[in-house]
Order: structure tokens, then sequence, then C-alpha cells
């Protein structure tokens, strides 16, 4: 596959889903995590460092990865229904494409991927989530995927930290996975964290180790995301789809 191209590229604002319990299939979050170590380590704050020396964030301080991908003899009717098919069977979530336009050739989703990092610090523990937007444009013999994170989504634990008075407020962060809406739990908060304002594009951060994890996982997603889509129109999902039947 080819590496992925780190650009300053610019996504329409879409509907923001915010933490869901409904998680994108293409690798689950502890797979994801054996992924990012396997190509990263497992030192999160030196591969985040290394990373931030080749990632760009673009003009709205996102983080943008774009790849143009060949396919050489396929139509871009061919193409669309290759992808169409990929998504639909990817992304259990109903509403995770928000765009899905044959004759301007163009897909998007947006889909959650909760908790792909669980990080106790000294007075709060967290939970990283993040929804990120997946944009497919096809034409004739090639697409372009663009995949764009805007930001960290964190679900906190203000009991839940090392100096948490006992091991009881500790148990509280078992409720992490709740629905965002419940707000019965007055330990748990959310919040947003921008990546362009936290580690590594920003030296001093109380939330570094987080976010150190954070950027080498949704980095990592990325990747397995282009494989997929590169998968999927070369040589199918299940292997079987060509026009011999």
């Amino acid at each position: 596959m080819k590496k992925s191209i780190f650009t300053m590229c610019t996504i329409a604002v879409l509907t923001f889903c915010g933490m869901t319990n409904v998680q994108a299939q293409i690798m689950k979050a502890a797979d994801l995590e054996k992924y990012a170590k396997e190509r990263y380590g497992e030192r999160w704050l030196d591969a985040a460092a290394n990373l931030a020396r080749t990632l760009k964030l673009d003009k709205n301080e996102s983080l943008t990865y774009q790849q143009v991908i060949e396919a050489p003899g396929k139509t871009k009717q061919q193409l669309y229904i290759a992808l169409n098919y990929w998504a639909t069977a990817t992304f259990k979530d109903k509403q995770a494409i928000t765009l899905n336009d044959k004759d301007e050739g163009c897909i998007i989703i947006s889909s959650t991927i909760p908790n792909i990092v669980e990080h106790m610090g000294t007075l709060n523990k967290y939970s990283v989530s993040i929804t990120p937007v997946i944009r497919i444009d096809i034409k004739e013999g090639k697409i372009r995927v663009t995949y764009t994170v805007q930001n960290y989504d964190i679900l906190a634990d203000i009991s839940g930290g090392w100096l948490s008075p006992t091991d009881d407020a500790r148990k509280t962060y078992g409720d992490s996975k709740r629905k965002q809406e419940d707000k019965t739990n007055a330990n748990l908060y959310d919040e947003q964290w921008e990546i362009a304002r936290h580690y590594p594009f920003v030296e001093k951060d109380a939330q570094k180790r987080t976010c150190a994890k954070a950027l080498v996982m949704a980095h990592a997603y990325s990747n397995a995301v282009l494989d997929k889509v590169e998968e999927a129109i070369k040589n199918g999902i299940v292997g079987n789809e060509d026009d011999d039947w």
C-alpha cells in the first residue's frame, strides 16, 4: 500500500455523531492497539513525537490524511458499487454513511471508534474516542480517500485517578461506556480536546500521555482504513464479487 499523503485538506462540516456505543467494524480497539504497537512501538510518547515530525494539521487544525489509489481498468460505476458495498458491510451504524452520491461519485462516512485509549492520570481517568470523517471521491480508474479527525472525545472520571481516596471511588470508571446523554453519575463528564492544543503539537500538556497514545491510535486507524479501502477495490470484500457466475 502506498504511504499516506498528509495534506492541507478541507472537508465540509458534517453532522457530528458524538460518542456512541456503535463501533466501526474495520478494527476493534484491542486489535487496533496491537496493530499500532507492531508498527510504532509501545512507547507512546516517543511514537507520537516521531509521528509529529511528518504529520501536518490542515487549515482547520484537524488531522487529515489523503491518498489516491489507482484502479486501472475499473469504471467509475464498478468502483462506486465496490465501495458502497464495503461501506455498508463495514459500518454497522445506519447513520454512519452521511453522503452517498452515485452521480457525483462521492461517499462520506462518519462513525465513532469508542475507547481507543483508557488512561489513569493523577486526578482523573480518561476514556478517549474518535469520530473520523472518511470521504471517498470516485473517478474512472481511481479513487481518492480523505480521512480527517477533528478532535478527541473525552469521558473523564474525576474520581478515577491515582489520588482517588478509595478503591470504591475508582469503580465509577467502569461506567465509562455509558451513553453520552446519561448524566446520572456526577463523577463523569464529557469534553472535546482539540488535537492542535495537545501533545505532541504542544509540548507542555497536562494530558500528555493520554494524547500521545490517542494520536498514535488515530494514525494507526487511518492506515487500517486506507488498507481496507484499497483491498476492497482491488480484491473485493469476500473475494467472489466478479462477473463469472
